[in-house]
């Protein structure tokens, strides 16, 4: 019976590695949800500083315990920061490069996670300058990001990717930054269309984190100390933001990944959002009929607007920003998707309810117990489930910074120096 055994495992295919492995024993991949800490500065006034930054990574290595560790205790489930694009120390970087950058509007940053494999690598970077021009927009320049993986544990080092960023001018396309934000959406997924064609999602071993001409992401399968260790960027005095997003991830069926990691293009999510299936079941069924004159003929190159095997909130995040890159704005889109609960509820006011009742007949609520915080790099928020089940809190200070995060005491901040805190 042995020797049947062996020789029946011996004759089965070999399954080429993918990043999203079927479903076996207690881990069924439609259902991968995760559990986490979120948190938010931004300086009131829009005033930018690189202090932001730093109380940003501060306030990430407090909320490290509400991370995931594996059994590697240097592996963590996933760690990142979204700020405002530094035009100053990206205009330093570029220079040293050789190419210059235009006025802050003008470019764009992409940030990469490309293959090791140096051929394939640049494969994928002829595709984007292809796919770039086909766009009418200006290739300016590729940066290797410095990167310190020494605090990386082994089991995560072997997963590591290549961290690039591309440079997009404008080129006089886009005649405001709405329309060259509309364009870089479009472009980041044509250019994923075309790579996925070449290679399969689960293997190209391409994700695009971001590419906005408003922001930029760094992330990574970290723990949330190891963040600014691993990019020596966010440390260079000249990375000045005036908003910053950070999220320590705890993925609690769902297998950890660098593409996996917060924040995503507009969002840090902590929580589940439990109606998933029929949320992007019911978008699916729209797609016929969804239309919107900001993306005209080009709707067709977005479809499908998400892919199966990604997390809860990978899915959010993508019909989020499709929503607001149609044309409505940010906290009209997420109030779409996460409406408070307004059936039956005597103290809200009717404008308000009206709201809500005639959005109820256009999207599904994203239900679950969830706090999301989200940007598109001009406004920051949050907002909580309708039953408030997630924590998340918040204060106001003297000096005009607003901190948010899922839980108090994330920031050493004097009492006296608090204007008003609440949830």
């Amino acid at each position: 019976e042995l020797s049947a055994t062996v020789a029946s495992k011996t004759t089965d295919p070999i399954q080429e590695h993918n990043s999203r492995p079927p479903a076996v024993g207690l881990y069924d991949p439609s259902l991968e949800k995760d559990s986490c800490g979120v948190g938010f500065i931004a300086n009131i006034k829009g005033n930018k500083s690189h202090e932001i930054v730093s109380d940003a990574l501060s306030i990430l290595c407090n909320l490290e315990h509400r991370g995931a560790v594996g059994a590697d205790p240097r592996a963590g489930d996933g760690a990142g920061i979204l700020v405002q694009i530094p035009h100053a120390f990206f205009s330093r970087k570029a220079k040293e490069l050789g190419f210059a950058l235009p006025a802050p509007g003008e470019y764009a940053i992409g940030a990469l996670f490309m293959p090791r494999d140096t051929a394939w690598r640049n494969v994928i970077k002829s595709i984007i300058a292809d796919q770039i021009k086909e766009e009418g927009l200006t290739l300016l320049g590729w940066r290797d990001v410095p990167t310190d993986n020494s605090s990386l544990g082994v089991t995560v080092k072997p997963t590591e990717p290549a961290c690039m960023q591309v440079f997009i001018g404008r080129n006089g396309t886009a005649k405001t930054e709405d329309d060259f934000e509309g364009r870089l959406y479009i472009l980041r997924e044509s250019i994923s269309q075309a790579i996925y064609q070449r290679r399969d999602r689960g293997l190209a071993a391409y994700y695009p984190c971001s590419m906005s001409c408003r922001t930029v992401i760094y992330k990574g399968m970290f723990l949330a100390d190891q963040l600014g260790k691993y990019y020596p960027d966010l440390h260079e005095k000249d990375f000045e933001s005036a908003l910053a997003l950070v999220h320590q991830r705890f993925s609690t069926n769902t297998l950890p990944t660098w593409p996996r990691a917060h924040p995503y293009r507009m969002i840090a999510h902590n929580g589940e959002i439990n109606t998933l299936r029929g949320n992007t079941s019911w978008m699916a069924a729209r797609q016929a009929s969804v239309s919107s004159e900001l993306y005209g003929k080009d709707i067709n190159r977005l479809w499908p607007i998400y892919y199966e095997g990604q997390s809860d909130t990978a899915y959010f995040d993508n019909v989020l920003e499709f929503l607001v890159q149609g044309g409505y704005s940010l906290p009209h889109a997420v109030m779409m998707m996460i409406p408070e609960a307004w059936a039956g509820n005597p103290l809200m006011d009717e404008k308000r309810r009206a709201f809500y009742e005639y959005h109820a007949a256009l999207m599904e609520p994203w239900d679950g117990p969830a706090a999301i915080a989200f940007t598109d790099g001009r406004q920051i928020g949050a907002t909580l489930d309708r039953n408030g089940l997630r924590p998340a809190r918040y204060l106001v200070t003297k000096d005009d910074r607003i901190v948010m995060a899922s839980e108090m005491g994330v920031l050493t901040i004097p009492e006296d120096q608090i204007i008003t805190k609440w949830r």
